[in-house]
């Protein structure tokens, strides 16, 4: 029986759990991003749904999807129980999903077999392979070695500038180079937002540069003033960028370096970011910096019909 959820009970948590660590324990790999897991032992998101298959009263299939971003379309993930995927659960689960939300952007974790396999035959196409990159922030954090104006975000008055800016560097990028008023703004009202940790560069009050940092876990991602999630908190490098006109000045060095500063001022022990496997300038900087490779996330969408 396939059911659609807004938010799971107690038994479904502790279900979707058990199938996500048995999957784990399988492949070797989580089949459902880390900060999802760690969502589900809350109950999930405003935003999140669930789409549930049991037998005999276990969970043996699950899919997530994350409804926030409007923009891209919802992100979509799967899991099938290993004593059950030779019988179309997967199939099955990804028929609910794009019934749900036609337009989804289907991630599969660790880039397995199983999964290119379930994603051919089901007339998918991978679109995307990211690098997710961490590095400690205990360690040596080498200095800023050029001079810039640096400052944070001003809300409401940085807003055109910044998303000029962020649509010049990302002009070619699929889901980020084409961005509104409206897409900063949902993003700012959002809990974790922090103007401070939004940092810019400037020449002559030109915006030139950004790192718009986040924290994952602590009090910045709870989900309501008492409640705080049981790990520690992780700094995510976001959104990084400098205007084309200003490349090959060291400025994507030093803008990188002042969000890792003020990550550490933060208290916080790692760092973490997302980079475009494609994107081999951006690697050899981050590789160059300390960080390296943690897994790896691959896209799929649905291109035929």
């Amino acid at each position: 029986m396939i059911t659609y959820l807004e938010s799971l009970n107690p038994a479904q948590q502790t279900g979707v759990l058990d199938l996500i660590s048995a999957a784990t324990d399988q492949d070797g790999i989580p089949p459902i991003a880390e900060h999802v897991v760690l969502h589900l032992r809350h109950g999930g998101d405003k935003d999140d749904r669930h789409i549930v298959v049991e037998k005999d009263g276990a969970i043996i299939g699950y899919a997530h999807l994350d409804l926030t971003d409007t923009v891209a379309g919802a992100s979509a993930e799967l899991v099938v129980h290993p004593q059950h995927r030779t019988g179309g659960l997967g199939r099955a689960l990804l028929s609910e999903i794009y019934r749900i939300a036609p337009h989804s952007r289907l991630w599969s974790h660790g880039d397995l077999k199983s999964a290119q396999k379930l994603a051919t035959e089901n007339g998918f196409q991978r679109t995307r392979t990211v690098i997710q990159m961490r590095r400690s922030l205990s360690e040596h954090l080498p200095e800023i070695s050029i001079e810039m104006t640096l400052r944070s975000f001003l809300p409401g008055l940085d807003d055109e500038s910044w998303v000029a800016l962020n649509n010049r560097v990302f002009r070619d990028h699929p889901e980020q180079g084409n961005w509104t008023l409206a897409n900063l703004r949902h993003r700012m009202q959002e809990k974790w937002f922090d103007p401070q940790g939004f940092l810019l560069t400037t020449d002559h009050e030109k915006l030139i540069s950004f790192c718009w940092t986040k924290i994952h876990g602590g009090h910045s991602h709870s989900h309501d003033e008492e409640e705080t999630h049981d790990h520690d908190p992780i700094g995510e490098l976001y959104a990084m960028g400098v205007d084309p006109d200003f490349v090959h000045k060291g400025l994507g060095r030093a803008i990188t370096l002042a969000g890792l500063a003020h990550l550490r001022r933060q208290g916080l022990l790692s760092a973490m970011l997302y980079v475009d496997a494609e994107n081999f300038a951006a690697i050899a900087l981050y590789k160059n910096l300390g960080f390296s490779e943690w897994g790896r996330d691959v896209m799929y969408r649905k291109l035929t019909n």
